[in-house]
This record gives C-alpha cells, structure tokens and sequence, in this order.
C-alpha cells in the first residue's frame, strides 16, 4: 500500500524536483568543497588573508577602530563582522581576532589586544565581552589606500554593503605572517618570516625579476617563527623555496646552567613555533615518571614576565646535558616536524608556489595597487586644478562675476551666464558661486596659485610612474623600505647549517665501557669506574658471577659509540656498536652472545677489535692457532651483513686466535706454547684481500699451539704468565728479528710447579696489567711491578692464583695519569687485550672519593 502511494506521487508537483542520487551528491560536494577553498581555509597570495581576517580587518577600520583612538570591546568587531560580512559563528570570528592579537601566533601581530587573549601556555582567551581590540599599526599598511579604489570590491552576503575583494597589503603579509587551513582534499602550512628580510626579497626580486632562488636566499635566508627556536639544516628550506612543499626540522633554544656538585640544569628559553608549552611540561612529567628520562631529577616552571618561557630541567650528578638534550629532542615537542606547503589562491585557484612565483604575484599585485592608486590620485589632482583654474579666473574678473551675479535671479540662471561668458564648466561655475568673501584677498590668491602649481607637478609626476614602469617599481621599492624601517625587528629563529636527524647514538653518552665476554660466550658493557686498581700480588676481587667451567675469556674497553667488530674461530667478522652492548652491573653474568650475533653452532669469538673509522691506509693483523697470518686494509671491513662477512679463510681443524691494528714499519710478535718467540717485520706479509688464507708467520709442530699474535712497538717489553700466575717482562730489543715463517727462540724456562705459558702480551712500564683467571677473579698491578728477566728465565709470581684455578687472559689498562708522549697515545691500541683508558678500575663511592675496602670481602657482593 505504502509502495503503491508512492508510486503515485508526482515528481512534478511543487517542491518536489526530480534528481539522480550520484550526480547530485557530486554536484553538492563539489559546491561545498569550493567554498571552503574560496571563502574560508585557503590564503589569498596578494594580501596572505583568508576572507574572514580581511573582514575582520576591514570591519574594524570602517568602524574606525584604528590605532589612534582607543581600544573597543571586541564583541562589538565581532558583532560587525558577522552581522555586516561574514554570517559564521560569533566564535569562530572571536577565535580568529585573539590569533590575530598574539605575538606568539603572528610574526607581526595584526590586532593589538587589550585583555587577555591567551599565552602560549594554551590558556584560552576572555571572553569577547571583557576582552578590547584596536588594530594594531602594521595592519593599516594592509589596508593603506583602500579608499583610493586600488582594489576591486563586492557585494557582502545580503548585497546590503560593499566590501574588499582583497586588501592593498603593502608589505608580503602572505610570508611575513605565514597561514595554515585545512580545505577540503587540500591544505596550506606556510611558515612566517621576518618582515625586514621578507621586504629585501620582495626589492631583490624588483630589480632583478630572474633572481634565483639562492640569491633570494641571500637577503631570506629562512623561516622566522614568532617563538623563535632553531631550524635544523637547510634542504628543507630550500626545498620549499624551490618547490613550494618542505620539511622543516625545529629545536627549542636552551642554555646549560652548570651547578654545584657536578650537577646542571638545563633551561629551556624558546619553544619551537605551534608547542603548547604546558602540554610540553606534562610530557616531561610523564617521562620521568616512566623511568624514561633518569638523568632528570626535576622540571620546574620558571617563567616570569622577562623571560615568559622558561623551561628549568634539574639534571642529576654527572649526568651529561647534551645527551640528555638529546633524548629529550627524541621524546618530546622540544624538537618537532614542520611540514612546508605553500598553497595559496592565485586568481580564486588554489596553486602550490615556490618563494619565487609567491613574489612575483605579490609584486603583480602591488603594480596594480600603485597603478590604480595613481590614476585615482591623477584624477583627483586634475578635477581639483580644473576648478582651482575656475576661480583664478573669477579672482582675475572678479568686478564682472559679481555683476553677472547679482543681475541673475537663480543660481541657474548665473551659472549659465558664467558659463557663456567666461568658457567655463558647470563644475568651476558651482565652485565660484560657493566662493567665499575671504578668497577676495591677494593672499587667498597666492594660496590658490601655489595649490594649482603643485597640482600641475603632481599631474606630471603621476602620469610619469603610468608611463614608466622602472619608476613605478621604484614606487612600491621606497614604500616598502619606509614600512621596513618603521615595523622591522630582528631575527627571532636561528638557521643551523647542520640537518640532525637523531639516531640511538644521539641518545647515548659517549663514554668509555669495560666490555667483557667469557668463554661461554656471555657479553656485557659496565662503566670503567666499576674497578679500582691494586697492588701486585692482591686477590683481586669477584668480577663476575660465573657458571661452573666458565671463566672471562676477553676482556677490553672501549667508547660507547665506536664500533665493535667481532672476529669468530670460523674466521667471520660482526660489527655491532658498543651501546648495542647490553649494560650490567659488575657482578651479572652478561646476556649470552648468541642473542646478539647469528653464530654458527661451535662458533666462539677469538678477537676483538674497536674502532670508531676504517682507515685505508691501515691494516688488520689476522693469526690463527696453526701459524697462518693475513693482513688486510681496515676499509674492506666498513660493511656490516646479518650474518656475518668472511674475514679470512681458514684451513681444516685451524682457528682464529688474534686480530690486531697494524701500521706500515711495526714489528709482529708470535708466541707459541711450547715457549718460544718469533719476531717479524709486518712488511714480511703482503695485503691481501678479505676473502683470502693469508701466509706462514710461525712454524709450530703438531702438538703446540700459537698462544697470541701482538705488535711489538720500539721500547716495549714482551710479558709472558704461566697458568699458575707465574710471569715475566723482557724487552724486545732482546728478541732476534727473523723472517717469518720461522719457530722463533725460547723466550722463558718453564716447569711443572709453575704450569703451561698460558698468555703473552707486548706492554710499556707505564702500563698496568688486568691477569683474569678461569674462575673470573680480576687482578690490576702495574707493570713495572713485575720483575724483567732476561729471555731463558723462569719469572716470578705475579698473580696469587687459587689451587683449582689458573690464569687465562690478561689484558692492560694504561693509565692516562702517567706522563706518555703524544706518539704513545696514537699507537694506543683498543682491542680485547689493549685497554685505553685513565683510571679506570675504580670504585667511587658518593663522595667521589675511592673506596678503600676490599670488595671481595664486602657487603655488596654477597
């Protein structure tokens, strides 16, 4: 029934319009879509306005609200604008005449508001009816000449009044203030700029209209936010100068306050552009909270009225501000993206523009401004000389106009007499006729003709700047210099050359670590300050708690951000950096190192070696336990693969036993052990390539082993230690050089109470030595401690070594406090067995001060 009755209405009756589902919704759309891009979200490029701030504008200088009478309540503009211009919401008027008023928003504020209109803090404004507006001084050079009919006008919504189609605008409001809307399908994020700058631009781009944009870039050099802050790099700059689309990177500005007990703060002094700063303060909350940000002890709000940002950030003891600023970059608004896209209506059609087209259209518009104007004023001057040319020639027969006058009976009838008499127009007619007694005198006269002469210079001047475009620029280049000079202020953003882009090695302080990894195959990182040093023959103290039959295999130190690469028996290389390291505390165990890198079943690391570069020019040592040596350039291992790189080829049952840095003219020490030394010139070994078996650097039988492979440097000494923590230290000048390949010479007597020679290292006398045993006891004990015994001598103990356990690994600590020369400290070596750092090895308690007790008996390490 209901189908039927509706089958029955006629779609030709009244009100009723028959219509295709589809093609209405698209005809709808797309109306809806072009007013939100002609009348609400999108700039124009001549006066950078979007409708409702140029009625907003306008509306307050029709009513004279201007910056020479006093403030008006601001509910009155609104009430004009929406009841005269723009039928929206009172709201969304009054949300735009605050954003006009706020120096925070603007670059150069348009309304100067009176009352509370907000902070950056993202503190709404007052209420309209509390809050008083006036406009503010560089708004009237946007509206300058609007009465001069420099722009074309049109009826507002109810056809009642007239309003502006666009304003003169006498400085690039477009870029000085920058615009951001939302359209439909479409979007405009156009940054501010500083007027003074902006203004040099716009006079280059005068002189010079095929101006490149590098040159532009010259007197622009980039974006200058209300609120300062500093943009990171300049490709994003130029891109969307060139192109009209860009990402910009923006920091806040920040100071370090060094404190007392090693402690600073940072204050935060500037804000990136659009932050709300109380948002920014509660994420920083929330960030400690989390245990995310544990360098800070506290945020305070320390804004006054001199310095209305201010961000202080407490920072704890010994924690470093810049790596602290840079997490904070990383998870916080105080370093943010900023999307360039400069879209603006360029004759009521949305265009993405470059600075340069931007410009142009602004320039294109200020000709026809001052075209306009001039031919305004050109006419004015000479309707005003046509009747000033009237009364000089009454003035001259004055007797005769007065006769004619008073003989006429109307008004009519004297003008027409006037104008029969004397050739003149019914306009100089009605001029005489309004005369005045006053004008009768000579100097009245004078006036009249020095008015007329200066009319007649005008005239001429005028109808010049219509003749001659040179001038006429000229024109708009003067009035832009005067507009520069009365509202110019200086840069707020700075422009740093260097893009940051943070990656994790931002976020981590670069410090030294002691990296250790036991034969198990565990790895962990721990600060250097987690040892303190010892006398020779010390127990040492527990560094690590072991499984059964596990025991520190390699132990070295090395900064934070350098590289680590590890060489595996198999012969392969990995390259991690060390803060990808797990950190621990002295006494954990570490993570297992299969978690870490893909190692093949029965792979172990051999060697490691740190470095922060790969130098051509220098070489990788490789030894393996049946003799082999291979040297190759550092730079063929600057790459990194998931599961490895092939670092030398190996032959059947033989291993990696020892990577080390080596330089053209350095001296390779083998040691084997049966107990004998060979020492040869690295020249004995050509390079070769990654991917190859190397050559014999030392003969051993089939029951010996190569122990290690070191470098040995002038005025070094070879160390030596037996399983029992017997050693011993021998020059190197004592050792024959020999062409490698050879067995080498004795280079200690051992015997069965003192055990196997387990270790060998090349030391100086300055050096301190870390002896690790299988069960994880660490010792440190300067070198010079240790007695030096010619070559075919038995040593001394230098370790007390516990019945069950024997030594397995030494490594050395030098000690920056002693005095070393600068050739010293580049030869310094940071592999698994060559440490380089100061003072490393010590317990500091809060105080700073060491910590004198024993830690093996301590408290702590139960």
């Amino acid at each position: 029934m209901a189908e039927q009755k509706f089958d029955e209405i006629d779609s030709g009756a009244a009100g009723v319009k028959s219509a295709e589902l589809g093609k209405e919704m698209r005809t709808s759309f797309l109306e809806y879509s072009m007013s939100v891009i002609m009348s609400r979200a999108l700039p124009d490029v001549r006066d950078g306005l979007k409708p409702v701030h140029r009625r907003i504008l306008y509306a307050m200088y029709d009513s004279g609200i201007t910056p020479n009478r006093p403030h008006s309540k601001s509910a009155r503009t609104v009430g004009d604008v929406i009841g005269k211009y723009h039928p929206h919401g009172d709201f969304a008027v009054y949300d735009t005449m605050v954003r006009l008023a706020q120096d925070f928003s603007m670059r150069v504020p348009l309304v100067d508001g009176h009352g509370n209109f907000g902070s950056i803090d993202g503190d709404s404004a007052a209420a309209m009816r509390y809050t008083e507006a006036r406009l503010a001084k560089p708004a009237m050079e946007l509206l300058r000449d609007l009465e001069k009919e420099t722009v074309d006008w049109r009826p507002n919504y109810d056809e009642s009044l007239q309003e502006p189609e666009v304003l003169p605008a006498r400085f690039p409001n477009l870029l000085v203030n920058g615009s951001n809307g939302i359209a439909v399908g479409m979007a405009t994020n156009i940054p501010p700029h500083n007027l003074g700058e902006t203004i040099d631009a716009t006079c280059l781009m005068l002189d010079n209209p095929d101006v490149t944009t590098e040159e532009l870039m010259k007197v622009l050099p980039g974006p200058d936010f209300p609120t300062g802050g500093i943009v990171m790099g300049r490709k994003g700059i130029i891109d969307a100068y060139e192109t009209g689309r860009g990402s910009l990177t923006i920091r806040a500005k920040h100071k370090i306050v060094e404190g007392k007990n090693g402690k600073s703060s940072i204050v935060i002094t500037e804000i990136p552009y659009q932050v709300n700063r109380t948002n920014l303060m509660q994420k920083l909350g929330e960030l400690i909270r989390e245990k995310k940000l544990p360098e800070i002890s506290n945020v305070h709000d320390g804004a006054d009225r001199n310095s209305p940002v201010d961000i202080i950030i407490e920072l704890k003891q010994n924690a470093i501000p810049q790596v602290v600023l840079n997490k904070l970059y990383k998870h916080t608004q105080l370093q943010v993206g900023w999307g360039v896209n400069m879209l603006a209506l360029v004759d009521g059609v949305p265009h993405t523009l470059s600075l340069k087209e931007m410009l142009f259209h602004y320039i294109k518009h200020q000709e026809d401004v001052i075209i306009r104007r001039t031919r305004y004023d050109l006419r004015k001057a000479e309707e005003r000389a046509h009747i000033l040319e009237g009364l000089l020639v009454a003035l001259d027969n004055i007797d005769e106009v007065i006769a004619i006058i008073r003989g006429s009976q109307t008004d009519k009838e004297a003008s027409a007499k006037l104008i029969e008499r004397f050739n003149l127009s019914e306009a100089q007619t009605a001029a005489i006729l309004e005369m005045r007694l006053r004008r009768l005198t000579g100097l009245e006269r004078h006036k009249l003709e020095d008015e007329l002469k200066e009319l007649r210079e005008k005239i001429a001047y005028y109808k010049q700047i219509l003749s001659d475009e040179v001038l006429m620029r000229q024109v708009i280049k003067e009035e832009l210099q005067e507009i520069k000079n009365k509202f110019n202020t200086p840069r707020r953003t700075l422009l740093s050359a260097a893009a940051k882009d943070l990656d994790m090695e931002d976020l981590i302080a670069e410090e030294d670590m002691v990296v250790t990894v036991t034969k198990a195959g565990y790895v962990k990182r721990l600060p250097v300050a987690t040892y303190r040093q010892q006398k020779r023959g010390g127990k040492g103290m527990q560094g690590v708690n072991l499984k059964d039959n596990d025991f520190v295999e390699h132990l070295f130190v090395a900064s934070t951000h350098s590289y680590m690469l590890f060489f595996s028996t198999a012969g392969k290389v990995y390259r991690l950096k060390v803060y990808e390291l797990p950190e621990a505390s002295r006494h954990a165990r570490g993570t297992a190192i299969v978690n870490l890198l893909p190692l093949a079943k029965g792979e172990t690391i051999s060697a490691i070696i740190a470095t922060k570069d790969f130098p051509e020019d220098e070489f990788l040592m490789f030894g393996t336990e049946q003799g082999m040596v291979k040297k190759t350039s550092m730079s063929l291992y600057d790459r990194t693969r998931r599961d490895g790189l092939i670092a030398i080829n190996l032959k059947e049952g033989d291993s990696l036993i020892a990577v080390r840095r080596v330089k053209r003219g350095e001296k390779v020490m083998m040691v084997s052990s049966a107990g004998k030394a060979i020492m040869w010139d690295e020249a004995e070994a050509r390079a070769m390539g990654r991917d190859t078996m190397g050559v014999r650097g030392m003969t051993v039988p089939g029951d010996v082993k190569v122990l290690g492979m070191e470098i040995a440097k002038p005025d070094t000494e070879l160390f030596v230690i037996t399983e029992k923590g017997y050693g011993k230290r021998t020059p190197v000048s004592e050792y024959p050089e020999h062409h490698r390949g050879g067995q080498g010479v004795f280079t200690i007597t051992m015997t069965e109470k003192k055990g196997l020679l387990t270790a060998m290292k090349v030391v100086r006398e300055a050096d301190e030595l870390m002896i690790i045993s299988e069960e994880g006891v660490v010792i440190r004990t300067p070198v010079e401690d240790v007695s030096q015994l010619g070559r075919s001598t038995q040593g001394v103990r230098v370790m007390n070594v516990a019945e069950e356990d024997k030594v397995t690994a030494v490594a050395i600590a030098t000690d920056s406090t002693k005095e070393k020369s600068s050739e010293d400290s580049e030869d310094a070596e940071t592999d698994f067995e060559q440490l380089e750092s100061g003072d490393v090895f010590v317990d500091e308690d809060a105080d700073g001060e060491d910590v004198d007790e024993d830690f093996e008996s301590s408290e702590a390490d139960q």
